[in-house]
């Protein structure tokens, strides 16, 4: 009888947690496969930051979210080139922005860029002096002496970029977000022991059963 109530046990857990575990970890792929992609950098605009050949972790957000500071994979203008491209963003709409060379400020404050490492003046831009329009990003790239950015285009809108064709923000070291390890990892755990439950059930099931004549 106390043979019977463990099987009984067993079975119970093996129906709670391999169900549960399983929801839990198709849950966390889901949610990761809308929110998160990687991509790869394919070109030098955002050294030193971003090199060719890495793979930022990229999460989906919404315009309203959209930080000065952030680097965005963002959808430039048709004149531009056809694939998004990773861009900082320096100014939202209303913001106003002057740049000469290197040196930027935004709404009259100098802004502190330790990821610019570019020591010469880029000749191939002049001085501009820009109020971004609303819903509108100003960006640029991190290699200011070879990054294809707003300072361009400053005919077309003050050389801006639509907030809605940010595709996502670029997450801070490229790390999954920690609740997403949790979830998921827990998922397989709870669905493993849930399995290891059931396959301990059958083998105790089979231990009572009488032995064959």
């Amino acid at each position: 009888m106390r043979k019977r109530r463990k099987i009984a046990r067993l079975r119970n857990v093996a129906w709670v947690l391999a169900p549960f575990g399983l929801a839990l970890l198709v849950g966390a792929v889901v949610y990761a496969l809308a929110n998160y992609k990687t991509v790869t950098v394919m070109g030098d605009s955002m050294r030193p930051t971003f090199r060719p050949g890495d793979r930022p972790l990229i999460e989906q957000i919404d315009a309203t979210e959209i930080r000065r500071g952030d680097v965005v994979l963002i959808d430039p203008p048709e004149r531009y080139v056809t694939e998004p491209v990773l861009r900082r963003v320096i100014g939202i709409g209303g913001d106003h922005v002057v740049g000469s060379g290197n040196r930027v400020t935004v709404n009259g404050k100098p802004l502190d860029e330790p990821y610019v490492t570019d020591v010469h003046k880029d000749l191939g831009v002049g001085p501009y002096d820009v109020k971004v329009p609303k819903g509108r990003l100003f960006v640029l790239g991190d290699h200011r002496a070879n990054s294809n950015d707003s300072r361009y285009h400053l005919s077309d809108q003050s050389g801006s970029f639509a907030a809605s064709g940010v595709q996502g923000r670029v997450m801070e070291n490229s790390v999954a977000p920690t609740a997403l390890v949790i979830t998921g990892s827990l998922g397989i755990v709870l669905t493993l022991l849930g399995i290891g439950g059931y396959v301990a059930r059958q083998r105790a099931r089979g231990a009572l059963l009488p032995a064959a004549p």
